[in-house]
């Protein structure tokens, strides 16, 4: 491990960002980030932090560059090199990791993937495991983000992809899990497709940093999946997401700019015009006839 000095805060890379910290993570490995786990549980109630999930390391280091102040990425289980190219593409931004809900069994298969995670770089874990398997982490050391509201894996308990706590049985049964989380050791939540007015007491009423994925503006952080805030993929997009670009319609134009290229590329070699004389090395024909002479003896 390389030597840490004692001074912890270095210059940025760049003029006008936030200063970079000296960080060393789980696995023993130093680096800088922008954020610490404690410097964003400080910002609690002082203002709102942007948070972005990444899924190509081009779009983690376009959001790096763009300043945004939290990532988010998937690690999965056989596919981890994505994830660590996603962490090598922005790796001075705080980033956690959403391990899949059904890629362990036990407090003990979590604790392995959990560390697992760190170890490629993550700086926390976001799950939607049960209450013991984030209580076994946060025992570890491990910082731990819960998901409560929508949870789109868990959709049919609240009768598909729609808004919950609209009722005060559901408003309850949110804030309850939150509790819950809290009491577990979890140091932040993410709240989905939540009413605005709930986020709001509900962020007054708990510790952990809350995370508004369309739960209104008064979420600690303000999350928008990289796909919905770059319009790339085929609408109609979430309601709570806002489309900053169009990559969507690029990629069709690119598409069709593919298909009209190989057309023209087969008719041109079906016509005899590829490859040109540009195209190809010629050698002269005195050559060629002591070729063929020497191969026909």
């Amino acid at each position: 491990m390389a030597p840490i000095t004692t001074n912890s805060v270095v210059p940025p890379r760049q003029s006008g960002k936030r200063p970079l910290k000296r960080v060393v993570g789980i696995s023993g490995a130093w680096g800088l980030r922008n954020y610490t786990i404690r410097d964003i549980r400080d910002l609690k109630g002082v203002r709102s932090l942007t948070q972005t999930c990444v899924f190509l390391p081009e779009e983690a280091a376009a959001a790096e560059e763009a300043g945004i102040d939290m990532l988010a990425t998937r690690f999965v289980p056989g596919s981890e090199a994505e994830a660590i190219a996603i962490r090598q593409a922005a790796p001075h931004t705080i980033m956690g990791f959403g391990v899949p809900m059904s890629s362990v069994a036990s407090e003990a298969e979590a604790l392995r993937l959990a560390f697992d995670a760190m170890e490629a770089g993550a700086d926390w874990i976001h799950c939607q495991w049960k209450l013991s398997f984030v209580a076994t982490l946060a025992q570890a050391g491990i910082p731990v983000q819960g998901h409560v509201g929508l949870v789109p894996r868990k959709s049919t308990w609240t009768g598909g992809l729609r808004a919950v706590g609209k009722t005060v049985d559901e408003a309850m049964k949110v804030y309850q899990e939150i509790k819950d989380l809290e009491s577990a050791g979890a140091w932040a939540v993410e709240i989905e497709v939540v009413p605005a007015r709930l986020t709001a007491e509900l962020t007054k009423r708990t510790s952990l940093t809350t995370v508004s994925t369309g739960a209104g503006p008064a979420g600690d952080i303000q999350l928008l999946f990289a796909q919905d805030l770059l319009g790339d993929g085929m609408p109609p997009f979430p309601r709570h997401g806002k489309q900053y670009c169009d990559l969507w319609k690029m990629r069709q134009k690119m598409q069709e700019m593919r298909v009209t290229a190989f057309k023209q590329f087969a008719e041109d070699v079906r016509g005899g015009d590829f490859p040109g004389p540009e195209h190809i090395v010629e050698i002269g024909e005195d050559v060629t006839e002591q070729f063929t002479e020497a191969v026909d003896r």
